[in-house]
């Protein structure tokens, strides 16, 4: 699929910017600690391949989710069953969370070990030809590897976080050097994380971006994903999740911020402003929403 908006590249381009931090911080600070480093990208591969190998099954704890039945919610299976076919995938597994917090997410390393999850509230707040829209770019999460880019873009993130800070506070062959200046090392490994924080979420909202077109196209019909998107922009802000930590880490995953947000916090969303997302939708389809 062709994506309007270059999403990929532009993750690619991130991706790239991301690694340019990764190697700045060692080429400051790590020269001649190639020991040290191998044991941070060691321990940064096993967290990964962990994360990434469980997505599923912490995800779903985390929202507290239990599998269901075609008996219980028929229109969620009869929907997900048409899209995985019109895609040639299996079928996912199902799961409903026991919360008023209207949103839904899919993870799984695979479509083969794919799970597909909604909340009560998005199932009570949205019809099914706008749930269809909801259901259908979650598919395309798992079909584009998402899980893969979001695990190890975190883990790129994080590596790059915790070898400044090692890095800064005991010292490394280049932070030594007599041509270094201190005051410049020390700013720089006080932004790194930031800046690998934010190209982080840079990457989670363009992959964001393309689930919504990607998804828009699976159905055929970006403006019933873009009266989704308006509906839960406002029954989040009526019942947002609780900034628990296990929620926060599985944030990323669901279509819509789960949490209340603003000002400078909008800069660490995992997700683009949903103005943004419904005008592109809109776009797609060549008129706005009625």
């Amino acid at each position: 699929m062709g994506h309007q908006h270059f999403n990929g590249l532009k993750t690619a381009a991130l991706f790239g910017v991301l690694w340019a931090v990764l190697l700045g911080v060692w080429a400051i600070f790590g020269r001649g600690s190639s020991t040290m480093l191998l044991l941070f990208v060691g321990f940064g591969l096993v967290s990964t391949a962990y994360g990434y190998w469980n997505s599923d099954k912490i995800a779903i704890r985390a929202m507290q989710a239990r599998p269901v039945s075609e008996i219980e919610y028929p229109a969620m299976y009869r929907i997900v069953r048409e899209l995985s076919t019109s895609a040639r995938q299996p079928m996912p597994r199902l799961y409903v969370s026991p919360t008023a917090a209207p949103n839904a997410f899919a993870t799984g390393r695979n479509p083969r070990n794919a799970a597909v999850c909604c909340t009560e509230g998005i199932l009570q707040l949205l019809d099914e030809r706008e749930l269809r829209g909801v259901l259908g770019h979650e598919l395309m999460h798992v079909y584009n590897r998402d899980i893969l880019t979001s695990s190890v873009a975190a883990a790129v993130a994080g590596l790059i976080t915790s070898l400044a800070q090692f890095l800064m506070f005991f010292g490394g062959g280049g932070s030594r050097d007599r041509n270094a200046n201190p005051i410049a090392a020390i700013g720089f490994a006080l932004l790194a994380p930031v800046a690998a924080m934010v190209i982080q979420m840079a990457i989670s909202r363009t992959r964001e971006y393309d689930a919504d077109e990607d998804g828009a196209k699976l159905t055929g019909d970006p403006l019933a994903l873009a009266s989704a998107l308006r509906k839960l922009e406002y029954g989040v802000k009526r019942a947002p999740l609780p900034q628990d930590q296990r929620l926060v880490d599985v944030s990323h995953l669901m279509i819509a911020n789960p949490f209340r947000g603003a000002g400078m916090a909008m800069l660490f969303q995992t997700h683009p402003p949903m103005a943004q997302r419904i005008s592109r939708l809109e776009s797609m389809a060549g008129r706005p929403l009625a």
